[in-house]
């Protein structure tokens, strides 16, 4: 009658310890996915970044008022390479999204570089991978919802506690950043 009462206590035990490390490779999964869509989005922001060095030199003999845009765009693409972080990444990402509306926008009054092949071309591809990267962003976000709800929830919460796991934040748009594009035109006197 022991041997069968300890015999039960190690099966217990064992499903126990099974059921923990099933819930642990659970988070380990979404918690690699949550990488894996950063990942995805990250290279193609490095393309569009690519991209964005193109355009600016299409850009620059037609905008010459526009300089100021152009510079501010470099130096948010070459910030945007040198940094790890991922929020400051996801910042600057959505600032340079920003500024190519403003570019594209801007350009509708340079018939000469709306007209330019390189230009609709390069324009074209911006255009694709922001639509990419958009579909990118949302999956992240899937991600990154389910994981936060699997670390919230009971038994996975104490799982989670235990190996350290913390919440990931959603890839958000500022407040700021949602108003609509102010496009001002500066002709010279």
């Amino acid at each position: 009658m022991i041997i069968i009462g300890w015999a039960f206590a190690g099966i217990v035990v064992l499903g126990i310890i099974i059921y923990f490390i099933s819930i642990y490779n659970g988070l380990v999964k979404l918690r690699r996915d949550i990488d894996k869509n950063w990942s995805n989005i990250d290279v193609l922001l490095k393309q569009r970044h690519d991209e964005i060095g193109k355009l600016i030199k299409v850009c620059e003999g037609y905008m010459k008022y526009e300089r100021e845009t152009l510079e501010r765009i470099t130096a948010m693409r070459t910030r945007y390479l040198s940094i790890e972080n991922i929020d400051e990444k996801k910042q600057i990402d959505n600032q340079i999204t920003e500024a190519l509306k403003t570019i594209f926008a801007v350009a509708e009054n340079y018939p000469e570089l709306k007209s330019n092949n390189n230009f609709i071309q390069l324009q074209n591809r911006i255009s694709e991978l922001e639509n990419e990267i958009s579909d990118r962003r949302e999956m992240y976000n899937e991600s990154v919802n389910i994981y936060n709800i699997r670390i919230n929830q009971i038994p996975d919460m104490i799982v989670a506690k235990m190996m350290g796991y913390v919440e990931q934040k959603l890839f958000s748009v500022p407040e700021e950043e949602r108003k609509d594009v102010e496009v001002r035109f500066e002709f010279p006197k």
